[in-house]
């Protein structure tokens, strides 16, 4: 068996439960060493195999789950976050699926989460985005054009932006090519939720410049959007007292809800 697990962002205590217990149990590790926090492997128990996938190919990684299968041994495969984010995890299963091996999936907190605890963020608020789009600059691993910076922050959504640190530059015009004013709030996570976590909030114009002085050259999450400064936000119509749901009625008109909500504004 294999147990696909989301690692987390990089705090140990943040994998999920279940993924701790898979680890605790499983007789081989194969981790993401380039990004997963070895401090995570300390769950596992000391007979445990462990291989770092950072100096392995495809086909290296499946030769030591075939042979811990053959040994009727069980396997997980260590990613960084959410695996179903830039984990390569598809072109694992088919190959798992072609062989026979079963194998499930472990989900974990994926780095975006773990850059909006770095800010007390949230990506969703209303009247300024209720959208989130999670993309990356083409590098080596190319992008659809459909997909174009541009093209995304034309729609002026919340915006988490992987695997870019090193384009710094490039990736501001392109957004401000798509239709951000380059005083649009941005914001660069290193290492979120780690011990040497940093984060810094600038402008699209300024990310570069902000990395250039903080030395900052990879592993950072690029955040943009108005959400970042929070400012002139619609308050949630969950809470609203004048909007009913199955757990409780409203309590006063819509009459008095909007007043209310316009002395909370003034205040």
């Amino acid at each position: 068996m294999v147990h696909f697990v989301g690692a987390g962002p990089g705090a140990p205590d943040l994998i999920t439960v279940r993924g701790k217990k898979y680890l605790e149990e499983a007789d081989v590790v194969i981790y993401a060493g380039s990004l997963v926090n070895p401090e995570l492997l300390t769950y596992t128990k000391e007979e445990c195999q462990i291989y770092n996938s950072a100096k392995m190919t495809l086909e290296e990684v499946i030769e030591v789950v075939e042979k811990a299968e053959a040994e009727e041994k069980t396997t997980v495969r260590l990613h960084t976050g959410d695996p179903c984010i830039y984990g390569a995890i598809r072109e694992q299963m088919d190959i798992l699926d072609e062989k026979k091996i079963a194998y499930d999936y472990c989900p974990g907190v994926s780095a975006f989460c773990g850059a909006a605890s770095a800010l007390n963020l949230e990506y969703t608020l209303p009247d300024i985005s209720q959208s989130v789009i999670i993309t990356r600059m083409e590098g080596r691993t190319g992008v659809p054009q459909k997909e174009s910076i541009e093209s995304l922050a034309a729609h002026q959504a919340s915006m988490a932006i992987y695997l870019s640190t090193g384009m710094l530059r490039e990736l501001s015009h392109r957004l401000m090519a798509g239709g951000y004013a380059e005083d649009t709030p941005a914001a660069l996570i290193y290492k979120a939720t780690w011990p040497e976590e940093e984060a810094y909030i600038c402008t699209v114009e300024t990310l570069a410049q902000v990395a250039e002085e903080h030395g900052i050259k990879k592993t950072a999450l690029v955040l943009v959007g108005d959400v970042i400064t929070h400012g002139n936000y619609q308050k949630s119509r969950l809470y609203a007292a004048d909007f009913s749901t199955e757990f409780r009625q409203a309590k006063c008109g819509a009459a008095q809800a909007k007043k209310t909500q316009e002395e909370r504004r003034e205040d």
